[in-house]
């Protein structure tokens, strides 16, 4: 079920019966020459929705925007810087709390993200620390699906280190799939792009990244390939979410 098609009724019944819920995050930035600028957002979303449908859990609208400055300086990319995201995410999280959700689980889809959902994290622990009286149980996750065993797995027998480390085959292959008006052929000059850093400006990064890819090559991409990333990302998204609700 997804929060924004439910109607407020149905989701307090739903808290009578399970008290966690997961939160696609993403980001919306470039995806080099052939990867949708919201594909960040596009794959976890799908993984989500997916699990959603096959388990009944619960899920909520997704962070499309995230901590992407590093991108700017390729049109169409947007950032929330990481004091605003996690002031986002700490109301987010307080938000679902205050209606009795114990267990939130954030699936998330930009690399550039984990520092700040992290510190998003430690501020929200923080401030139930500091208050006099308990707070109540709230448990909190961050699971990224490009990080999953099975995605990876696959990834490693399709592209080999053809993979890289941003607009990569799987995550194009997987947005495309996703959304199938965003696929198109282009040709890669070099066919694999260079490696490096993304610890920069947005200056520097294009300077190193002339366009936006880093150590991929995602000509290798196909919504074929796209298909058997969601089943996978479904699966490994499933166990860590089970796992979580369950407590180990």
């Amino acid at each position: 079920m997804r929060l924004q098609h439910a109607t407020w009724q149905e989701v307090e019944a739903h808290l009578e019966h399970s008290t966690g819920i997961i939160v696609p995050i993403g980001s919306t930035e470039q995806h080099g020459p052939n990867g949708p600028i919201g594909t960040d957002a596009l794959c976890p979303e799908a993984i989500a929705w997916a699990l959603g449908e096959r388990d009944g859990v619960l899920i909520a609208p997704t962070q499309a925007i995230g901590m992407a400055q590093h991108h700017l300086a390729f049109p169409g990319s947007l950032t929330l810087r990481p004091s605003t995201l996690v002031a986002v995410l700490r109301d987010t999280i307080e938000s679902l709390a205050h209606h009795g959700f114990t267990h939130v689980f954030f699936l998330n889809g930009h690399g550039g993200n984990v520092a700040t959902v992290n510190a998003a994290f430690a501020e929200v622990f923080a401030e139930r620390s500091l208050q006099r009286e308990p707070a109540g149980e709230l448990h909190l996750r961050l699971f990224n699906w490009f990080a999953g065993r099975r995605g990876r797995e696959l990834a490693a027998s399709l592209y080999g280190d053809a993979e890289g480390s941003h607009a990569t085959a799987s995550e194009v292959s997987l947005a495309w799939h996703a959304a199938p008006v965003t696929v198109r052929e282009v040709p890669m000059s070099p066919r694999r792009a260079p490696d490096g850093s993304a610890l920069c400006d947005a200056h520097s990064f294009r300077q190193r990244f002339p366009d936006g890819r880093m150590g991929s090559d995602p000509s290798l991409a196909s919504a074929e390939h796209g298909a058997r990333f969601l089943e996978a990302g479904v699966e490994d998204a499933r166990e860590a979410y089970q796992a979580f609700v369950a407590g180990s």
